[in-house]
């Protein structure tokens, strides 16, 4: 009788419990409401385990508190898709810590140490772990987890030159006639803004487009009305009519067709080289990524190493038309369906103007960007920001804070982490160069708490970053 009668008020807590969760959504919103719901249920485990026998093992106590743990520590999202490991090895990692802290137990064997004898090497070594400072573990994390050595760098720079090089010539021996600039590698890679690992270039593939015969269309004058879609228009067609220019092939209506670009140069290239040929040169494998909308090549094999491991670098090649001041790129995998779209790259002036700053002050901008695009590499909930977002919210911070010495790093960091959380609120963050532009455009409400969430969490304690 007495376990029934706990049940019954178990089931009349829980009903008003559900009752007031129903509701809940209507004033906190999805996210709170969900996050809510994780807290009411972890009660709702507290309440249901003070009905247990007495008798119970207590290692099973021990695994439900730990349950009750992750259901409070997860977010929402984790939480359904059934992945709360990674909030338990946060949890474990920060009670190991703790651990650490506690004086390691004396067998009652042996005989007490005296106060100014030193302590034992390991004990020793285990304190100086503790006693470091979140600025110390911020360092170590940049210099074991987000540098690169300079030997995988130039080996994978070598590689992806090799490449180019080779789809150049091919290029130039079997379509002579088609009017192509020198192909040049860009990207992180390049600039020494890669991180974890090198596992990607980009290959520019410049079109010689006549300026007299062609006009960038911004945006922002497009009936699209995105600032950063532009499209590409032939001019004096009736002065120089269809066929003047070599391009005239791929236009759609009066506009040069990014698909159709892309298209050419995949039978070209993708299609047409010989990759068994090329591979057995370069002494690793290459091959076209099928399926994908951008021309992408996989290499495997860069070192013994990566063979080993199974790790990829992957070369995205990119048709590119410079005119006037605008840098447009045929990026399918952005602009999706519209066919006669070009996208607009910020990269280059985002990067310049990061390593102009830098320069000017010896400040430590690059090494916050590449630290922090490191963190939410390698933190699941925070993959979807990329390096252009993290690039502009230190360019914006750079508009208001001075101070960028390497003893202001880990407060730069954290300075950063809460101005992402503001622009998450607000679901807005416009670009440095193009305020009209918003880099959060593409995210769900879903993308936005999850991210949140994280970060919230990290402001706390920004060391669940570095784990």
């Amino acid at each position: 009788m007495y376990y029934s009668g706990k049940r019954r008020g178990e089931d009349g807590i829980a009903a008003v419990i559900d009752f007031l969760l129903s509701n809940a959504r209507l004033v906190l919103g999805v996210g709170g409401a969900a996050v809510l719901g994780i807290a009411t249920l972890a009660v709702k485990r507290l309440i249901e385990r003070a009905g247990r026998p007495p008798d119970e093992e207590p290692d099973k106590k021990m695994t439900d508190s730990w349950e009750e743990l992750s259901l409070v520590s997860a977010s929402p999202k984790l939480l359904h898709k059934g992945i709360e490991g990674v909030v338990m090895k946060q949890i474990a990692a920060a009670t190991k810590k703790a651990e650490l802290s506690q004086p390691i137990p004396m067998p009652s064997s042996e005989p007490q140490r005296c106060d100014a004898d030193p302590p034992p090497p390991q004990r020793r070594k285990r304190m100086d772990l503790c006693v470091l400072t979140f600025a110390d573990r911020l360092q170590q994390y940049y210099r074991t987890r987000v540098c690169l050595s300079a030997e995988e760098v130039c080996v994978a720079q070598q590689r992806a030159l090799d490449i180019a090089t080779e789809i150049q010539a091919f290029l130039h021996s079997k379509h002579p006639d088609m009017p192509l600039g020198d192909m040049t590698l860009a990207g992180s890679l390049l600039d020494d803004l890669q991180v974890v690992t090198a596992d990607h270039a980009c290959l520019i593939v410049p079109l010689q487009l006549e300026s007299s015969l062609w006009t960038p269309i911004a945006g922002e004058d497009t009936f699209l009305g995105h600032p950063q879609y532009c499209m590409v228009r032939r001019e004096n067609l009736e002065y120089f009519p269809r066929g003047r220019s070599y391009w005239d092939r791929h236009l759609l209506g009066a506009y040069l067709s990014s698909r159709l670009v892309c298209e050419q140069l995949s039978k070209a290239v993708m299609e047409s080289m010989n990759w068994p040929s090329l591979t057995g040169t370069l002494e690793c494998e290459v091959r076209p990524v099928l399926g994908s909308p951008e021309l992408k090549l996989e290499i495997q094999g860069l070192t013994q190493s990566s063979h080993d491991s199974g790790e990829r670098f992957y070369i995205t090649v990119l048709p590119t038309v410079r005119l006037g001041q605008m840098t447009l790129m045929a990026q399918r995998e952005i602009t999706g369906s519209f066919d006669y779209v070009w996208y607009q790259s910020l990269y280059s002036s985002e990067t310049a103007r990061l390593a102009a700053l830098d320069q000017a002050d010896s400040g430590a901008r690059r090494k916050c960007l590449k630290t922090l695009k490191a963190v939410c590499r390698n933190c699941p909930a925070l993959r979807k920001l990329n390096g252009s977002h993290i690039s502009n919210v230190v360019l914006h911070m750079s508009e208001k804070e001075t101070d960028w010495s390497e003893s202001a790093f880990s407060n730069r960091f954290l300075q950063a982490i809460t101005e992402l959380i503001g622009y998450l609120e607000t679901g807005v963050l416009p670009s440095y160069f193009k305020a009209n532009v918003n880099l959060f455009q593409g995210f769900t409400e879903d993308d936005i708490d999850e991210m949140g969430f994280m970060l919230y969490c990290a402001v706390t304690e920004p060391e669940i970053l570095l784990i």
